[in-house]
């Protein structure tokens, strides 16, 4: 039946959940006419070209010409409400037409759309081929398989009404009922309602039935008042449902073409909207591996505390991370999520930074010169040989001094003959302690005759300063309220500044990768209220050396600690050898318990990921160049190379220039250009990603470093944590790649892979 009359004003087009995804694997030239569709059905639905008409059979699905071979299919919520579900070939529209299922859940009273044609073809008949091993390296044994014998059933042990009741989609449920295998259930997960993928990937992992009802169903059902909801009332379900509504060309480019970043600015799971929206008591932690949208949830999560905020011109949110890289890459994400408004609220800068503003301000003639780790180290071993004192290690009193005296904030002698040193493996007699301190000293002499400090001493000291700053905050707030809550105007007059705190709240991205240091400071900065405090982080990606119990700081997370376990950027093929790479290595959760993986997984698919070796690192780089010409059909600037050290970066970087291959180097600004592969050490990825990925020179004496081993005899403590750090490293970079993944080496290769290569 075809729609005709005058065109209208003020037609409402939206997009469901999904439906972008299918939408942007359009061949470019599908992809431009829908570009133009969307924009004419806006305009006018009723435009003769555009061949609106209602599917036989079908209440309220229509159809709507693209171009010539491609169709959109609608639901029509009202008059003027358009929901778009899919767009597919013109051959497969009208056939079969029993195979489209839509309705309201009514669990969750969203709204559910399912092809279950393209569901029975993609999941139950087509069998994935693994790609064949390269030649130089024999095919890995396949792990053990988790699915369950090939004629026993997945879903057996439960009933239709239960699955019914935690919200599986009931078209679904015959298919549901033949899955046999961990294959198959991913593949459905891909096309499924999210909702359903969820709760059928939880009940898998072991998850109890009740806690999936608990945890996934819970949250999003229909409130009890509304549990005798009208499955006709398609206006109240589409406010329940994932949709976003396209209100111009800009918009819809934003969901398509900026990757999972734009999907997240409109397509939020219910578990992250739900840590996103949610009041909470004191500082809260969200966990999880790497892809799981922890970023997203905190980006989300700043805008959420915008909103909420009284008018003013102020910046009353925090908004940090571990690097500058990473605190310029959020600037640009909170502006393109929440536009000029919500930037123009928040603070965004990296926590080193932030202390150092701290320092100046109290201290605007400081004018000493900032330096890292690594060059604090330096100046540790010169220092020991200038008095001759073999007794000690560098590292062991650069480590002392981080974590111990700085890390703790001991500012005497005798504080430091009674302070406890947890984890450090090596003990220290009183006379021990003395000569250490006494040499701490002559460090902290030598730094500042040189016109130098450390960034974690301007940490320690903003820490400090913030802390002195919260005392004589809170002691004029009760001041005031013994006042009957009138200020004291010669007091605040003659302090120079009104005191209050620096923020309202405060998010932390990448929070494992913070110091006791920056914690203080931080935790000074705020007042301990609800919302304080929001961090996200994964202990199993920390890749510096700063281990702390967020409790013992004054950040208590004890019961507002969340995690997210689906990964939405790598594929299951990579994701489970990286994972084994951690070959089961505890981690802790920031606040002295042990962090897990358990349950971490993705619904994405793609080629298990090559493993090759080489006799020498310039045969090495040849399998480099061959491998980057392997991907010839993926942008240079989608592709990465991430190695051990500096100097492999430059050694690669001419080998590809003299094959013709342009890259760029990685730098801690960022890429140096904008085209070419990018070329860069393993620190340096953090928080990035690639369509295709290599790890080169991923060998023994590499990864690890050789001196780690050093350690084994003098330092078990430091030997682990150095090997913690190293892995971490390694699973960092694996799990950058979001479609393809090779790793290579030279000599024998590192020990981390032995548990993906065969056994010798």
């Amino acid at each position: 039946m075809s729609v005709t009359g005058a065109p209208r004003t003020g037609v409402t087009l939206r997009l469901l959940d999904k439906a972008d995804k299918e939408i942007i694997k359009l061949d470019r030239a599908v992809l431009g006419a829908f570009y133009t569709f969307q924009h004419d059905f806006r305009r006018n639905p009723e435009s003769g070209r555009l061949h609106l008409k209602r599917l036989e059979g079908h209440e309220r699905l229509w159809s709507a010409r693209v171009n010539r071979e491609w169709r959109a299919l609608m639901i029509r919520l009202g008059r003027d409400d358009w929901l778009l579900v899919a767009v597919q070939h013109r051959s497969h529209v009208y056939e079969n037409l029993d195979r489209l299922n839509y309705g309201i859940n009514y669990v969750t009273g969203a709204i559910e759309y399912v092809d279950l044609h393209v569901v029975e073809q993609k999941v139950l008949r087509s069998e994935p081929k693994p790609p064949a091993a390269p030649a130089s390296v024999p095919a890995p044994e396949p792990a053990p398989a988790a699915a369950a014998a090939p004629e026993e059933r997945l879903f057996a042990a439960y009933t239709d009404q239960q699955l019914a009741d935690l919200g599986v989609a009931a078209p679904l449920m015959p298919i549901v009922r033949k899955l046999t295998t961990d294959d198959e259930l991913l593949g459905l997960a891909e096309y499924a309602p999210r909702h359903t993928g969820e709760v059928l990937l939880r009940l898998r992992d072991g998850v109890p039935y009740d806690e999936v009802m608990e945890q996934v169903t819970a949250p999003v059902a229909v409130p009890e008042p509304e549990k005798n909801l009208d499955t006709d009332d398609w206006q109240a379900a589409v406010d329940r449902s994932q949709t976003v509504v396209i209100t111009d060309d800009e918009s819809l480019q934003s969901i398509l073409e900026e990757g999972d970043f734009g999907r997240w600015k409109n397509f939020l799971h219910p578990t992250q909207e739900k840590l996103v929206h949610r009041r909470y008591n004191g500082p809260a932690r969200v966990g999880g591996g790497p892809g799981t949208g922890k970023t997203i949830v905190a980006l989300h999560r700043v805008r959420h505390l915008v909103r909420n905020l009284p008018p003013g011109r102020d910046k009353p949110v925090l908004f940090t991370t571990f690097n500058r890289n990473l605190a310029a890459d959020l600037r640009t994400r909170i502006l393109s999520l929440g536009g000029p408004e919500v930037l123009a609220r928040v603070d965004i800068t990296h926590v080193d930074q932030l202390a150092t503003r701290i320092v100046n301000e109290a201290d605007p003639g400081n004018a000493n010169r900032r330096i890292d780790d690594t060059a604090a180290l330096r100046e540790w071993r010169e220092l020991l040989v200038e008095v001759g004192d073999t007794r000690w290690n560098a590292e062991f009193l650069s480590d002392e001094w981080n974590q111990v005296i700085l890390g703790q904030a001991v500012t005497s002698r005798n504080d430091y003959f009674v302070v406890r040193r947890a984890g450090r493996g090596v003990s220290l007699s009183r006379a021990e302690r003395a000569k250490v301190w006494q040499l701490a000293e002559r460090f902290v002499q030598r730094l500042e005759t040189k016109g130098l400090e450390t960034h974690r001493q301007v940490a320690e000291r903003a820490a400090r300063l913030e802390t002195v700053r919260r005392d004589k905050t809170e002691k004029r707030a009760g001041e005031r309220q013994d006042r009957g809550g009138l200020d004291n105007l010669d007091v605040e007059a003659g302090s120079g500044a009104w005191l209050r705190y620096r923020y309202r709240h405060i998010v932390v991205d990448e929070a494992q990768d913070l110091s006791a240091a920056h914690w203080k400071m931080l935790r000074a900065m705020v007042p301990s209220a609800p919302d304080d405090i929001f961090l996200v982080g994964d202990t199993h990606q920390r890749i510096y050396d700063n281990q702390v119990t967020l409790g013992s700081l004054g950040v208590h997370i004890r019961g507002r600690s969340s995690r997210l376990t689906l990964s939405y950027r790598t594929t299951r093929e990579i994701l489970r050898e990286a994972i084994r790479v951690l070959d089961g290595a505890d981690y802790d959760d920031l606040d002295g318990d042990t962090d897990t993986l358990a349950g971490y997984r993705s619904v994405l698919h793609g080629p298990s990921p090559s493993l090759r070796g080489a006799r020498s690192w310039d045969e090495e780089m040849d399998l480099v160049v061959e491998q980057l010409r392997a991907w010839h059909d993926v942008p240079r600037e989608s592709t990465a190379i991430c190695v051990p050290t500096n100097d492999m970066v430059t050694q690669l970087a001419d080998r590809l220039a003299r094959r013709g291959i342009t890259a760029t180097e990685i730098t801690q600004n960022g890429p140096r250009s904008e085209q070419g592969v990018h070329i860069g050490t393993m620190y340096r990825f953090k928080g990035l990603e690639y369509r295709c990925l290599i790890i080169a020179g991923a060998s023994e004496g590499l990864v690890p470093r050789a001196s780690v081993d050093a350690w084994a005899h003098t330092d078990a403590s430091r030997y682990q944590r150095e090997l913690h750090r190293a892995r971490s490293l390694l699973f960092v970079a694996a799990t950058r790649a979001r479609d393809a993944l090779a790793i290579t080496w030279h000599g024998e290769p590192s020990r981390f892979l032995a548990p993906l290569l065969p056994a010798k």
